[in-house]
């Protein structure tokens, strides 16, 4: 069985809805109820939602279970090379055989049906993780979350929040107020929720909806603290005081995110090894990632490739302050981003800390950014900048002129994917 026999499907799958967002759970409750509903047999289930940081909080998650010797199925999305990393089966990534079997079932038994890619997809998904064996499983919203298609579990063991900000307004509204409002739509009544940090605006809405739903609110700043002090993470609830390494992800933000994985590591019962392994064994593509092999990485000789696909103003921050923390080196960005996102809202906090920007189009992605249009961003918040027609070209093109660079590309989770599979 080839790599294309999935790929095949879930290319059927993509014409089952003329929209790739249709916000809904009508389309995911008909499939669930002709499949006998998986999600109520599902391993105890860990849902996450937020507008940064899930997907990292979601692998010291794992990574904390996996190290207290539990196996753990997890959900994420998008994926960045191949789809099967968007299903994690008690540790593994779902095998080729695996996913075309489960995929065909589901778009048989949906009947050629209106249904989105995502809806059937996450599906898939939820049957899989209903047939193997684990001892929990970790969803992550794919957008929103009142209405997302992950959003079908009646009563998981606990629910996560990580920070919110402006993102999506074209789904999800655009207030701070409006979007929390859609996050905390993955809230059950009397199941804790574990909360990261957040504007005020946002935590309002948390907890009142907390509160109404009688759901025990475990919030930073209130319940649980973390901190960086001298080298180490400290983090510390009503259980008491931990003393660990630093998370392995990179960037201040990753301590807070590391605060929420072990507060939801401390309410499943965890012991220290657990939480330790949370720190030091997280893995997280494109998430500051320094790649170290591949042809992309011969290529720059004495320079450094990094890798991140984070895509709004608050991960723009959050980049800015990684790089600043950084040993002193002359960094270029290559940049490509979507059309709907906030260019340069993403790109302010990095000026002061790059010294060029090669803006490119995100190879056969139809809701691009032209490269054009992003280097006029990145030239009206001060960053010098200049177009490429390939990320190849651009990363050739800054090292004819640095060749001891620290080149970094950036800007979205499809360039990263586009990477990822270039470099092998």
């Amino acid at each position: 069985m080839t790599q294309s026999t999935s790929d095949a499907i879930l290319a059927r799958m993509l014409a089952l809805h003329p929209k790739i967002i249709d916000l809904t759970l009508d389309r995911v409750w008909r499939l669930l109820e002709r499949l006998d509903n998986p999600q109520e047999t599902l391993p105890p289930v860990i849902h996450i939602a937020g507008t940064n940081g899930k997907g990292s909080t979601q692998a010291m998650i794992r990574a904390g279970i996996e190290g207290w010797g539990k196996s753990v199925h997890a959900y994420t999305s998008p994926h960045l090379a191949r789809f099967h990393e968007r299903i994690r089966l008690a540790g593994e990534l779902i095998s080729e055989a695996q996913l075309t079997e489960i995929l065909d079932e589901c778009y048989a038994t949906n009947g050629g049906e209106n249904i989105t890619y995502f809806e059937i997809t996450t599906v898939a998904g939820l049957l899989a993780f209903a047939r193997t064996p684990a001892d929990y499983t970790l969803l992550e919203v794919g957008l929103g979350g009142r209405l997302d298609a992950t959003n079908v579990v009646a009563r998981p063991e606990i629910t996560v929040i990580t920070p919110i900000s402006i993102d999506h307004e074209q789904f999800l509204g655009d207030t701070l107020a409006k979007i929390a409002t859609e996050k905390a739509g993955i809230i059950k009544r009397g199941v804790p929720v574990v909360v990261g940090p957040q504007p005020d605006e946002a935590m309002e809405v948390i907890e009142a909806t907390a509160a109404r739903l009688g759901a025990p609110l475990i919030a930073y700043g209130q319940q649980w603290h973390v901190s960086q002090e001298r080298g180490r993470l400290v983090f510390q609830d009503e259980r008491g005081l931990l003393d660990l390494p630093l998370p392995a992800l990179l960037g201040a933000h990753q301590v807070q995110n590391a605060g929420a994985a072990l507060a939801v590591l401390r309410y499943l019962g965890a012991d220290e090894v657990a939480c330790e392994a949370a720190m030091t064994g997280a893995e997280w593509p494109a998430r500051m990632q320094r790649l170290k092999t591949g042809p992309l990485v011969s290529a720059i000789g004495d320079g450094e490739l990094w890798l991140d696909g984070g895509h709004n103003a608050a991960a723009g921050l959050a980049l800015a302050e990684v790089l600043a923390s950084l040993p002193k080196r002359p960094t270029h960005l290559i940049c490509g981003m979507l059309n709907t996102k906030d260019v340069s809202g993403y790109m302010a906090p990095l000026a002061t800390q790059v010294e060029s920007l090669t803006a490119v189009s995100i190879p056969d992605e139809v809701n691009t950014l032209s490269a054009e249009e992003t280097e006029a961003a990145a030239s009206s918040v001060g960053i010098a900048a200049s177009t490429a027609d390939s990320p190849a070209q651009a990363l050739a093109a800054i090292l004819a002129k640095d060749p001891s660079a620290r080149v970094l590309i950036c800007g979205s989770l499809y360039l990263a994917g586009h990477i990822l599979r270039e470099n092998g």
